[in-house]
């Protein structure tokens, strides 16, 4: 085998399609085995369309095609015991875990007084709780020989970005929980880091967003403009973050918070 991630087993939440895809295939090209998780149903708080089970089976056909194995399961990332079995057993099924990859996160659009109690429920609990809990179930793979939880922040997690608050607040609570993990796992060698994007062309996307901005509270825009002259960043982009900290080449990295923002943090 040959690559920077040659025969490791990662996991991933939010597999499907957009970013999940993309590490998915970036780190089958360099090498990796996957665990490819997502809910492949849609959310009634979420007004775009999630993942189907279509899509997460295309995921896998693209890593297969790539010469490496891929482990689909159907599951909730809210779901703490049936995130865990299934985790438990893709390492079975693939001889262990190397890395995690909590991507999975779901984004909701309003201003403070039409932002509903429903929406924060789902968003802080498919993003932060069910970062937590991709972790959780990563954890009793990783904590005996090392290796590395990689979570999916924003650079929301960085800065105030308005107009969708619960994922801001979400993305931020992503940072505290690895900091802290990082600090309590560094003992066992096991490294935690966030990944921090700019703006991803996805299917991630509300269209009430577009129209608050370009509208509503057309004074907010700035906050979203980056410093390079791009208007999203690419998938791939985000993805060959990952596949670093995934690699050893970051066997001393630990608490990083890794932006991949066109500089949109400097502003």
């Amino acid at each position: 085998m040959s690559g920077r991630v040659a025969g490791k087993r990662v996991l991933i939440t939010g597999a499907a399609r957009g970013m999940g895809r993309s590490h998915a295939v970036r780190l089958a090209e360099e090498g990796a085995d996957l665990i490819l998780i997502d809910i492949c149903a849609s959310l009634p708080e979420i007004e775009y369309p999630l993942a189907t089970t279509d899509d997460l089976y295309e995921t896998a056909r693209l890593v297969e095609e790539q010469g490496r194995r891929a482990v689909t399961q159907v599951v909730d990332v809210r779901d703490a015991a049936a995130l865990a079995a299934a985790v438990d057993d893709g390492v079975t099924r693939l001889g262990g875990l190397d890395a995690s990859v909590a991507n999975a996160g779901v984004l909701t659009a309003g201003t403070w007084d039409t932002t509903t109690s429903e929406q924060w429920r789902t968003v802080i609990d498919v993003n932060l709780i069910g970062a937590w809990n991709t972790c959780s179930a990563a954890l009793p793979h990783l904590v005996e020989r090392g290796g590395s939880l990689i979570n999916i922040s924003s650079v929301a997690g960085l800065k105030g970005s308005p107009l969708h608050t619960p994922y801001t607040a979400s993305k931020h609570g992503v940072v505290g929980m690895s900091r802290a993990l990082a600090n309590e796992l560094a003992a066992v060698n096991v490294r935690v880091n966030t990944v921090h994007p700019t703006g991803v062309e996805t299917g991630m996307r509300p269209d009430t967003l577009h129209g608050l901005l370009h509208e509503t509270r057309a004074d907010l825009g700035p906050i979203f403009s980056n410093a390079l002259p791009i208007v999203m960043t690419e998938a791939r982009d985000v993805s060959n973050a990952v596949l670093f900290l995934v690699s050893d080449e970051s066997r001393h990295v630990t608490g990083l918070e890794f932006k991949v923002d066109a500089g949109v943090t400097l502003r």
